[in-house]
């Protein structure tokens, strides 16, 4: 058995300033990659999918690892927070406690140590864990470049695999949260070969929350690992709005979300086997928002 390769030889450039970096990814352009944790660009490094000449550490830019709540405003969280920062953040684990359940998911104690949220999220991966929970909090992603600051949608930031809205010469700096609605509820659940440390074979997010619609609640739904992008279940929402809750309804809604999914065979699961895991996960998570909120 031969040893993995090292990584390439490359330049390290410790960024002061956001305008910096955008100089550098323009002068640079492809050759040119930013590190937050690290957790995926070396491992790419030294498997030989990417050969960058400069890495640009954004980590210790100011914010880039803030986690700030306001009762007006909301949750920002700096790209560069690690898992176990979020998932620890007394404020998101009190207001925002799906964000907290879906950062630690992923992967290992370890690797969360050093894995950012920001990272999970621009990487553009259908099984990002946290993409679910973002997607249902309605976060907004907020990018800088050489024009300043922009904000998009977290529903509009996904585009295929490894394809998101970021422009080139561009990077994430946080993400935002709303204040989430009074009586919410929520859980990530994730499904993988083992019990931690694996990417998601599927990963259903569930949202609650009392309102006006003609059910009294609003529930939302995130797929990840099912398609080529996280998304939102919409139909499966639909059924949940028009319709009281309980059992029958939540059973409807899960095989709408599960005709939402379209995954594909791989090593880890059949696409057959991951749409019948949506619907399960879905059903279970409906009961348990349910529960909490009820």
């Amino acid at each position: 058995m031969t040893a993995r390769p090292g990584l390439p030889s490359f330049d390290y450039v410790r960024a002061s300033a956001l305008d910096e970096v955008t100089r550098l990814l323009e002068e640079h352009g492809d050759e040119a990659r930013l590190l937050m944790g690290g957790t995926d660009l070396f491992v790419r490094m030294r498997d030989g999918f990417i050969h960058p000449q400069i890495v640009v550490d954004v980590k210790h830019l100011p914010g880039m690892r803030d986690i700030l709540y306001d009762e007006q405003t909301g949750l920002t969280v700096g790209a560069a927070a690690t898992m176990n920062e979020v998932a620890r953040h007394p404020a998101v684990q009190t207001h925002y406690p799906l964000l907290a359940e879906a950062a630690n998911s992923v992967a290992s104690y370890q690797v969360r140590n050093r894995a950012t949220l920001g990272g999970n999220l621009c990487n553009g991966s259908p099984a990002a864990d946290t993409a679910p929970a973002t997607l249902l909090l309605e976060g907004r992603i907020v990018l800088y470049g050489q024009n300043g600051e922009r904000e998009v949608s977290a529903n509009e930031f996904f585009l295929g695999p490894g394809a998101t809205a970021m422009q080139a010469g561009e990077l994430m700096t946080a993400i935002r949260f709303p204040v989430p609605p009074a009586g919410s509820a929520g859980r990530y659940l994730k499904l993988g070969r083992n019990k931690a440390g694996d990417l998601a074979i599927a990963g259903v997010a569930v949202f609650g929350f009392p309102d006006g619609t003609t059910s009294g609640y609003h529930f939302r739904i995130g797929l990840a690992s099912v398609a080529p992008v996280p998304l939102r279940a919409l139909e499966a929402e639909e059924v949940l709005a028009a319709n009281p809750p309980g059992d029958e309804t939540f059973a409807l809604a899960a095989e709408k979300a599960m005709e939402a999914a379209s995954p594909i065979d791989d090593v880890r699961a059949s696409a057959a086997y991951r749409k019948a895991m949506v619907r399960n996960l879905t059903l279970r998570g409906l009961r348990e928002v349910w529960a909490q909120m009820s």
